[in-house]
């Protein structure tokens, strides 16, 4: 179960370091403006439900998923499977927010009270169930364990994520986390939307914002899943770096800050005067998380600082040759 291949971990260390860096400003300005906070939480609270249940095939748009949870709006050609699925999803962060604290030491029970949540009135006979048969997962490269194997595996997971006996930082952890509960598949059903909620309680009582996959990286997504199932955590690391801050950079937008860290469009800032680098050079440093740099949509957005730092440094290792 343990085949983790931490070879990747030198080539994220500055990523780890401008992610932590920008948690302690967020804790230095704690608490925060309260309407600002309320307006953010509620609005990737509705981000976090649209994308996670679009993942697994639900097509309430990012709109349509906004009027369920706040108008209580029925859908026209929206089946009530997927309505429910946006309800519980909220219930579920929902319930999320209510446990996490900075004590928080997870445990299984949290596990699947989520997904009981997910769950509820949908398939009542399996929320909040271990499952008790053999599940085949379409496009996946491995076959989950026996179920008599379940109950057990899950419990090692929880003892090595509580233990950290190989001394992971939180986002290491949140990650290897996330795909070793995805390997183990606990459930018959809603294992994905479980995941990467269960997955935040340890990035969120470290203090982080929950990390939102996107819809629109599904694919790289089960890619990265696939490749984690060989050892390889560089792809899923990447990813969960780029989801964590991008909802970071969400709550320091908060805080009054200089124009430099301003976060614009790349078209926008390659455009300006002085700027040695082309947008297309710009969007590949910001995909392989070489800049501070997030999507909105499609789109990558970017500072003018964190160009000029990429720059600065890039000088200094030739100065240090």
């Amino acid at each position: 179960m343990w085949n983790i291949d931490l070879s990747y971990r030198e080539e994220f260390q500055s990523t780890f370091d401008r992610l932590y860096d920008k948690l302690a400003v967020l804790n230095q300005n704690r608490p925060l403006p309260y309407s600002a906070i309320s307006k953010i939480k509620e609005s990737l609270s509705i981000e976090w439900t649209y994308n996670s249940n679009s993942i697994e095939g639900n097509t309430l748009s990012l709109r349509e998923t906004q009027m369920v949870l706040q108008d209580g709006i029925t859908v026209k050609g929206k089946s009530l499977r997927e309505h429910f699925e946006a309800k519980n999803h909220e219930h579920a962060i929902n319930y999320l927010y209510q446990i996490i604290n900075d004590d928080y030491v997870l445990r299984s029970i949290d596990i699947l009270s989520l997904h009981g949540l997910v769950l509820r009135t949908i398939e009542d006979d399996f929320a909040g169930r271990i499952r008790n048969a053999g599940v085949r997962i379409t496009g996946a490269n491995f076959i989950p364990p026996n179920a008599n194997k379940v109950s057990d595996l899950l419990d090692e997971l929880i003892q090595f994520v509580n233990e950290n006996p190989l001394q992971l930082n939180d986002i290491e952890l949140a990650t290897i986390f996330h795909h070793k509960l995805v390997w183990i598949h606990p459930f018959f059903d809603g294992n994905g939307r479980t995941v990467r909620l269960a997955m935040n309680l340890l990035l969120m009582r470290r203090g982080f914002p929950p990390a939102i996959i996107l819809k629109n990286d599904r694919k790289k997504y089960y890619d990265a899943l696939n490749q984690a199932n060989n050892g390889n955590y560089q792809k899923l690391t990447l990813l969960m770096c780029q989801a964590l801050e991008r909802t970071v950079n969400i709550y320091l937008t908060s805080i009054p800050s200089d124009n430099d860290d301003e976060y614009q469009s790349i078209a926008n800032i390659v455009s300006e005067p002085n700027t040695p680098y082309s947008q297309e050079y710009v969007s590949l440093l910001a995909r392989q998380g070489k800049i501070d740099a997030y999507k909105e949509g499609r789109n990558w957005v970017t500072t003018k600082k964190a160009i000029n730092d990429y720059i600065s440094n890039r000088q200094r290792v030739r100065l240090l040759k």
